[in-house]
């Protein structure tokens, strides 16, 4: 296509998984032990649809491709000079909370404002792209909430393939139950994505295309505006990671066919 598409992702930052994550209980409410402390990551899901972004706008003449992230920016900064190596985009920024004990709407509300506000971006050739779920921020809404906030009604969740038509529409791939897949045609932008894993492996740093992005993050990162999101008039009753159940049974000499046999039985009941 010849003009091309705005094509802009939402992606907080969270916990590297590697590290081990205690909650705790904070004067403001939930939170992980030194969190602040803890190496930081962009959020997997949303990185699948960062790739996904430019994959789509390197092989759409005339696309551009921003990142809207809401996050300390501090960490950001950090993050960002790993993500910046993957894929060329605009960053903007949020400065607020990256942690999961936030209400999708406040976090959408913020995102959304962050969106309108981009110079240039015109919402007829908007793509909303951003993980369908959340390593920190898991409800599932947020995506759904910034889209109605814009006023973009296409929307479209567990998407694992999108296919650009030359009459500009859409073709998407959405997981459904059981393995299968619901396909979809959308005549063409604004639509929002919301990204399962994909289909794209993780791009290879590129140095130079870190460099040219880091002349656009560095700037973005001095000028972000603070974001209060947070969960107000909600209460948590108690904060745990989740219980870790196992039962191992050591045997010797089984035939493979009767361990099989086994594991079926006890799936099934």
């Amino acid at each position: 296509m010849s003009t091309g598409f705005h094509i802009v992702v939402c992606g907080g930052i969270v916990p590297d998984p590697l590290q081990t994550l205690e909650p705790v209980s904070t004067p403001a409410g939930p939170g992980l032990k030194n969190e602040m402390m803890l190496p930081a990551i962009l959020d997997p899901w949303a990185s699948h649809a960062l790739f996904e972004a430019a994959h789509l706008a390197k092989n759409a003449p005339g696309s551009k491709v921003w990142l809207v992230s809401l996050g300390p920016k501090a960490k950001l900064q950090q993050v960002m000079m790993s993500v910046a190596q993957k894929a060329p985009f605009e960053l903007v920024v949020c400065d607020g909370p990256a942690g999961g004990f936030t209400e999708s709407a406040e976090a959408a509300e913020a995102l959304a404002c962050a969106i309108e506000a981009i110079p240039g971006l015109d919402t007829s050739k908007l793509l909303l792209f951003g993980g369908w779920q959340s390593a920190s921020r898991g409800a599932g809404t947020t995506m759904q909430l910034v889209g109605e906030r814009l006023g973009v009604v296409e929307q479209f969740q567990g998407v694992d393939r999108l296919t650009v038509g030359p009459d500009g529409s859409l073709t998407i791939m959405e997981r459904v139950e059981g393995g299968a897949y619901q396909v979809s045609v959308c005549q063409g932008a604004p639509a929002v994505l919301g990204w399962a894993t994909g289909e794209l492996p993780e791009p290879p740093n590129n140095p130079q295309v870190g460099m040219q992005n880091m002349r656009f993050i560095m700037p973005a990162l001095q000028k972000a505006k603070p974001a209060k999101v947070g969960a107000d008039g909600v209460t948590f009753a108690a904060v745990e990671l989740p219980r870790q159940r196992r039962e191992t049974r050591i045997v010797k000499d089984t035939p493979a066919e009767d361990i099989a046999r086994e594991i079926v039985a006890w799936i099934r009941g």
